[in-house]
Parts: C-alpha cells; sequence; structure tokens
C-alpha cells in the first residue's frame, strides 16, 4: 500500500429536461433540470476588435477527460451524464460513507483521511482547490468560464498507465492510448450533449476544432474554441524498458496518424518517465524522489543525472526516503544525487527526433514544458532548422532563459494557474518579451490535473473580489457561483472549479491593474496566430540537398566512407568528417546563383567550436556572412542577411574536440 501512497501522491436519462424560450443565443432552451446555475449574465462579446482580432482568454492546459483515464477511478465525477448533475456530480463508490478508502484524495488532497463524499446538491467538501481527486470541469462551469471571456480551451486527454496498474480501485484498463481513445470519443459526445441543449448539431458553445480558421470563426461567433492535445508517458506505446524502445519509427508514424485523425493537434512527446522519445523534466524535492521510484517501476531504470552545460536546469531531485524505497523491490533503493548535477543525461532520443519531424510533417504543435533541458534543446534546433513556430509553453514548465527562443520561432506562451499575486509577477518578468514579439498572454489550469490551485484570500484581502462584477471582456456580469445547495466565493474557496476562473481573473486585475487583462485578452489571438503559422509552414528547399560538395580534406577509414557529398545525400546516418587539424573546410556547389539567408548544421560529436559560413558566386572569392566562436555542436542555424551565393562553404577555425570536424547534414535555404 506505500507503493500506491507515495507514487499517487506524485502523479496526479435521470431529471426531465425543461423547455423554455431563450432569452439570448447564448442560453439554452433545453438545459437538464435541476442543473447547475451558471450566474452570468449579459451577452457573451462576439465578432473582432477593431483590428481584426478575436479577443478573450486562452486556457492552455486543461483536462476535461481525466475522469476517463488512468483506470477510471482517480478523478472522480464526470463532465456531463445524460442522466443529469446528481449522476456527473457523484464521489467514486470507494469514497463512502466517510471518505476513508479514498486512497488518492487521503494522500494528495486537502483532506484528513476523510471528507463527506456527497455532491450533488450540498457539496461540503468538494470540489475544493486542495482536492486533487474530484471533477473541477462540470460542463456548467466550464460554460461560466466561456461566459466570463474564455474563447479557446485546450482539452489535454491525458493518463498514467503505471499509476492506474498500481491503484487498487479501477474499472477499465490501463492502456494508455486506449484511454487517450475513449477521452477522444467522451469529448465529441460532450459537444454533442451540448448542441443537444441548445437546438441541434453545430448549436451549442462547445465547439471542438481542428483547424485555426474553424476556431476563428467559433470565437467571432462568441463561442469556446475547444483544441485537443495530449499528455501521456507513453504516446504509441514509446515507453522505454531498461533502455530498450518498446516502439519504433512505423508505431510512431501509426500513433501520430490516428491521433490527427481524432483531431489531436497538440501534444507532449514525454511526461513524469523517461521514454523511448525523450527524458524528462524532473519533479522537484520529495515528489521527484516519489516519481524516480515510479520511474523504476515503469522502465527499470532511474533517472541519470549529469552537470549541466549551460544555465538551464532540470528541477533537484530530493533525497531518498523510506516510504520511496518501499515501492521497490527488495534490495533496490532510490539513488542520491550530487547537488550540481541537475540535468537529466537523456535528451531527445533518435525515436524522439523522428517524431518531432513526424509532427512538423503534419503540422501539429509540440508542446516542451516536460522534456528535459537537453531534450527541449535538441527540440528547439530541430525547430529553429525549419523556422517551424508551432512551439508551446503551457504551464510554466519551460525555462525562463527560452522564452525569447520560443516567442522567435513564433511560439505561444501560457502560465500555470497561480495565486494571483504570483500569477501578476510571473507575467511581469516577461512582459518585456510579450511586448518586443507583440504576442498576448494564456493560462493553463491543469485542472484535473492533480496539480492544486490558488487558495483562498480571505474577504478582507487587499485584492478581494467585489460580487457582482463586470466581465474582462465587458459584456456580461458575474455573480457568485451556485451549484445545487452551495455558492462558491473565490475570496473564501480559491479556485474550486473551472467556475471560479472569472473570478480569479478579477482578482488578478485587483492584483495587477489592467495591464496583464489586457495581455490575457489578447491570448486567443496569440494561440490562433501561433496555430495558424504551424498549418501554413513550410520549411522551403533545400537547394544543397544532392548537391556537387568538396572539401579540404576527408578522414579514411577502412570500412565506410566520410566524403564530402555525404552531408548533402539527405541521409542522417551517413556524415563528412575531415583530417584532425583546425584549418579544414566544406563547400557544396549549388549549381546556380541563388538567393539564400539560411545554413543549418547537424554535427556529429566532432563539432566546430569556431566556424564561419563563406558564400561565394564565383568559387574564387569569398566572403563571411556569419560566424562564431562559441559553437557547442548538436543543431545550428545560422542566418544572416539574404546573399546571392552560388558555392557556400563552411570553414573552421578551431575545433570542439580532439578529433576533426564532422557533419551529418548541411542545408542550404533561400528567401
Amino acid at each position: 500500500m506505500s507503493l500506491l501512497l507515495v507514487l499517487t501522491a506524485a502523479l496526479f436519462a435521470g431529471p426531465a429536461r425543461q423547455a423554455r424560450a431563450a432569452d439570448g443565443w447564448w442560453n439554452p432552451t433545453a438545459r437538464p433540470a435541476p442543473d447547475s446555475q451558471i450566474n452570468v449574465t449579459g451577452e457573451p462579446f462576439r465578432g473582432t476588435d477593431s483590428a481584426g482580432k478575436v479577443r478573450g482568454f486562452v486556457d492552455a492546459h486543461n483536462h476535461l477527460m481525466s475522469a476517463e483515464g488512468f483506470g477510471g477511478r482517480i478523478i472522480c465525477g464526470s463532465v456531463f451524464s445524460t442522466k443529469g448533475v446528481a449522476d456527473a456530480l457523484k464521489d467514486c463508490p470507494e469514497h463512502y460513507p466517510d471518505g476513508a478508502l479514498a486512497l488518492f484524495e487521503n494522500v494528495t488532497g486537502g483532506a484528513d483521511g476523510h471528507h463527506d463524499p456527497v455532491g450533488w446538491p450540498t457539496f461540503k467538501d468538494w470540489p475544493a482547490h486542495d482536492s486533487l481527486s474530484h471533477q473541477q470541469n462540470y460542463y456548467a462551469w466550464v460554460e461560466r468560464a466561456w461566459r466570463g471571456g474564455q474563447r479557446v480551451l485546450v482539452n489535454d486527454l491525458v493518463t498514467n498507465g503505471l499509476l492506474c496498474s498500481i491503484y487498487p480501485y479501477k474499472d477499465r484498463g490501463c492502456d494508455e492510448m486506449d484511454a487517450i481513445r475513449l477521452e477522444a470519443r467522451k469529448s465529441y459526445e460532450l459537444q454533442d450533449y451540448v448542441d443537444t441543449m441548445y437546438g441541434g448539431p453545430g448549436k451549442g458553445w462547445f465547439r471542438i476544432v481542428t483547424d485555426s480558421a474553424q476556431a476563428r470563426d467559433v470565437v467571432a461567433q462568441g463561442k469556446l474554441a475547444v483544441v485537443l492535445g495530449v499528455e501521456t508517458s507513453e504516446p504509441f506505446g514509446c515507453k522505454m524498458i531498461l533502455d530498450v524502445p518498446q516502439c519504433d519509427e512505423d508505431a510512431i508514424d501509426r500513433g501520430l496518424d490516428e491521433l490527427y485523425r481524432l483531431g489531436v493537434r497538440s501534444m507532449f512527446l514525454c511526461h513524469k518517465f523517461d521514454n523511448a522519445l525523450c527524458g524528462v523534466r524532473f519533479d522537484e524535492g520529495t515528489i521527484g524522489v516519489a516519481v524516480n521510484a515510479g520511474q523504476f517501476l515503469s522502465t527499470g531504470t532511474f533517472w541519470q543525472t549529469e552537470k549541466c552545460t549551460g544555465p538551464q536546469h532540470d528541477n533537484p531531485i530530493g533525497l531518498p526516503t523510506a516510504q520511496a524505497n518501499a515501492m521497490l523491490p527488495a534490495g533496490v533503493t532510490v539513488p542520491s544525487y550530487a547537488g550540481d548535477a541537475q540535468c537529466n543525461t537523456r535528451g531527445l532520443t533518435r525515436l524522439g527526433e523522428y517524431a518531432v519531424r513526424g509532427m512538423m510533417q503534419r503540422h501539429m504543435m509540440l508542446e516542451v514544458d516536460h522534456m528535459s533541458v537537453k531534450a527541449a534543446d535538441r527540440a528547439f534546433d530541430i525547430l529553429e532548422t525549419s523556422n517551424y513556430p508551432g512551439v508551446i509553453s503551457s504551464h510554466s514548465w519551460m525555462d525562463l532563459q527560452w522564452t525569447e527562443r520560443l516567442y522567435r520561432l513564433g511560439g505561444f506562451i501560457a502560465q500555470y494557474d497561480h495565486s494571483a499575486e504570483g500569477f501578476v509577477a510571473e507575467a511581469a518578468r516577461t512582459k518585456a518579451l510579450r511586448d518586443k514579439y507583440g504576442v498576448g498572454y494564456g493560462y493553463g489550469t491543469d485542472l484535473n490535473g492533480v496539480g492544486g490551485w490558488p487558495g483562498p484570500v480571505g474577504a478582507d484581502a487587499p485584492n478581494a473580489v467585489k460580487y457582482p462584477f463586470r466581465s474582462a471582456d465587458g459584456g456580461s456580469v458575474i455573480d457568485r457561483q451556485v451549484t445545487g445547495q452551495r455558492t462558491w466565493d473565490v475570496n473564501t474557496d480559491g479556485v474550486a472549479h473551472d467556475g471560479m476562473v472569472p473570478d480569479w481573473i478579477e482578482q488578478i486585475r485587483l492584483s495587477g491593474g489592467q495591464g496583464v487583462i489586457d495581455d490575457l485578452m489578447h491570448g486567443a489571438e496569440s494561440y490562433l496566430t501561433t496555430w495558424k503559422a504551424t498549418e501554413r509552414h513550410d520549411a522551403g528547399t533545400d537547394l544543397a540537398r544532392g548537391a556537387s560538395a568538396s572539401a579540404s580534406s576527408s578522414e579514411w577509414n577502412l570500412f565506410t566512407s566520410y566524403r564530402p557529398d555525404r552531408a548533402v545525400d539527405g541521409d542522417r546516418g551517413s556524415r563528412w568528417a575531415s583530417d584532425w587539424n583546425d584549418d579544414q573546410w566544406w563547400q557544396v556547389d549549388l549549381g546556380a546563383v541563388r538567393r539564400i539567408d539560411r545554413v543549418t548544421l547537424d554535427w556529429e560529436r566532432a563539432y566546430g567550436k569556431g566556424y564561419r559560413i563563406e558564400v561565394s558566386t564565383d568559387g574564387a572569392n569569398w566572403r563571411t556572412v556569419w560566424s562564431t566562436d562559441s559553437g557547442n555542436g548538436g543543431l545550428d542555424t545560422a542566418r544572416f542577411d539574404p546573399a546571392n551565393a552560388r558555392w557556400v562553404r563552411v570553414h573552421g577555425a578551431q575545433r570542439g574536440t580532439q578529433w576533426g570536424y564532422s557533419l551529418y547534414e548541411v542545408g542550404v535555404y533561400g528567401t
């Protein structure tokens, strides 16, 4: 049982319908009765602003359907039920009569080992900001968030096979992809459920969208555009066992194709445990210790760390605990780690690189928050070689130092659902960059994601919300939220469920002023701009592919060839390698004078620390268009002002290793 308690702490038709005349397009004609109230009056904002841009908030990271994952009994209650609210908002059966057997809740939540399991209509103990196992996304609460100004919601389909397998209560299997399929299907059923209230298909406010134009149209109508994403530990079955991948390239292609058909447009490639695609960013402290034990149970290996080579670092893992060791087989203990070695040794694997490129081919958006520093750095390198804008940081796990790197590509950032004062302070740290790139801001509530949410500030706090208040878009008046016999107040309850998001945003305004609200109101536009750029992305033609190449030297080897043309053959398994001295060059003949502005270099371990990019129109006279003396290998992208060139040369001045220079591939791109 200690195995369960420690790891779960770390991871995370009924009443008759009442027909009535609608008093506005935003109100249904046939809401179930009884049901939750919305407590928002006024017409939701429709259309665009004077500049033709959509207005509204974006929740870039939510988990509407996580009750369907993890074996079906980690998150209790449902987003909707055709049997009505009493059936949807009920506790798991093992939580009755007093919560003593609510193992996940008692370890992760605010309960003291017991809680009142009754949901509708009293809700004495849940949902709550510190109750991690009860439904926070009942459809009417999501509706209130929409009515309060939210216009885009990313619904991340989520599960964890190991947590499912060790939790004693479950009513379905633990295969992660089966759970993702079920959650996708239930999302479309929710759309149908809402449509029924409004008179038929396509008429409801909850609209699942699969492209940015469709999303813009939905938002312009004043409705909620819902984007499907995936956050799971073993996508496509890409588990790692004893460092052996359990998937291959074909499995990745099949998996990406299936997810795309389901409507998924963004995803994480790794989450919590290292897998066959990438190493993860560690969880911190004692939680990290417990997740590391889970990592061993899932993969057969513990995390391995090394000294970081730059300012970015993964979270520090805590010291081993007796509870974590009790999770493990006899004789196995969680290791300790040096304080100056905080980076995961595992980065983006060969299969991971294949998956990133596969997402790019399908114009999907890559979530980087849970990637290790090493994995995220390589992912950024790959995205940068193609100017690929589809990169998302949705809930505060990415390094602050990489914020501009993301914005330069055209990506989007959202902050975790922190306390209002904490959210304002974090938003201020990146305000200058948002202004520089003209982008908006988002939040990632992570509701139903077992994370914990803003608590009460007290009715007398300086930033206490005064009810009723006007929505940030100015179109609605918002009062305290009522469901059944329970009335919620953000001052005394915090963010207990999704319906409290408008109240929390008002608290942010009171804490930080109108500026941060303006950035949030610009969030939906920025997210959709990133998505549109991702869909329309064209990497351009590699002018060097298959062209004639030459070099100052080529390393001799009895068993293989390191000829210059190996760096332009499109095969990342072959390479050019030079003799072992500093002054070496490699060049390609494009066949005609072309206008170029970018050269990409995929280095083998023998990389150039100091080198320059030279161009020539006649093969005799050369000029330097780009240079560095601080190269660190991996993937480099050299950008420069457009230049006319037929010949392009990589000229090494200083080796980064004892060997020569070695390049898997060189790409040359034009304007």
